[in-house]
């Protein structure tokens, strides 16, 4: 019985042999399968990695040139409006209209571009209009710091004239009322400036009232960025109401002051006025 078992399982062994090298899969070739599955893995992660390596490659080299240029930024030396439109001026030419011409003027060892006035070349104005704006040109001048000068300052009313502050405040304005205002009315402020030189950026109005030595009221406003120009500028500020009752009737002091970013003042007054129950009688 055990000889016919064994005859049995050798043979079955047989056929299965057969069958498995029919197919081409013996050991030899099983194991060279499975040995190419595993490189053909391997080969895959190492891509996967490189992948990843590059990537993070390129935002450490990303993250070095933000670095290098932030350290590259240089702002410079601050140069008058004039001085930095002659070099853009300059610059305009060498690129635009000599290109053209270097190997000629490289022969004749030409170093230099022709000095054109900002008024006369009507090109290089319209480029400068559309990078600075409408820029008056004569109001440029040689200093770098700019000036603003402060023509009037005004309180309008409605259904009233404008009442326009005397430039420059006698002396004894700080002991005696410089305007008289009703209380419970509207009203708000106009400047009229001018602008020279150079752009002034950052300009501020601020404005503090004080009665009997306590301080009541500080207003601060941002007038902007202005450029230089011949014409006055007119700025008005937003309407406001003045204080009612018997107790905000009776004497305040102001001062008035216009500054800009570098903190240059251009105006710093102090007036007294008044604020009662009518207009005053004209």
């Amino acid at each position: 019985m055990s000889a016919a078992v064994r005859t049995r399982s050798a043979s079955q062994e047989v056929s299965f042999s057969n069958e498995m090298e029919n197919l081409g899969l013996n050991d030899h070739n099983i194991k060279a399968a499975a040995a190419a599955a595993a490189a053909a893995a391997a080969e895959e992660e190492a891509e996967k990695g490189h992948e990843e390596d590059d990537s993070v490659d390129d935002i450490e080299d990303d993250g070095s040139k933000l670095q290098s240029d932030h350290k590259e930024l240089d702002l410079g030396p601050q140069v008058s409006l004039k001085e930095q439109l002659e070099k853009d001026k300059a610059r305009y030419l060498s690129l635009n209209i000599w290109s053209k011409r270097y190997k000629y003027l490289k022969i004749l060892d030409y170093d230099h571009t022709p000095t054109i006035s900002l008024q006369d070349d009507d090109s290089l104005r319209r480029w400068k209009e559309q990078l600075l704006g409408s820029v008056d040109m004569s109001a440029v001048g040689e200093s770098k710091e700019p000036e603003v000068k402060i023509l009037s300052l005004s309180i309008l009313c409605p259904g009233r004239p404008d009442l326009v502050l005397p430039f420059p405040f006698n002396s004894n304005s700080k002991s005696s009322s410089l305007f008289t205002l009703k209380e419970g009315s509207l009203y708000h402020l106009k400047l009229c400036f001018t602008v020279s030189n150079n752009l002034v950026s950052g300009l501020k109005y601020t404005n503090t009232v004080w009665k009997t030595g306590v301080r009541v009221d500080r207003t601060k406003v941002m007038l902007g960025t202005f450029s230089p120009q011949k014409e006055p500028y007119r700025y008005e500020l937003e309407e406001e109401t003045t204080p009612s009752g018997i107790f905000a009737r009776g004497s305040y002091s102001a001062r008035t002051k216009i500054v800009d970013d570098d903190g240059k003042c251009y105006l710093d007054v102090s007036y007294c006025f008044e604020i009662q129950k009518r207009w005053p009688s004209s």
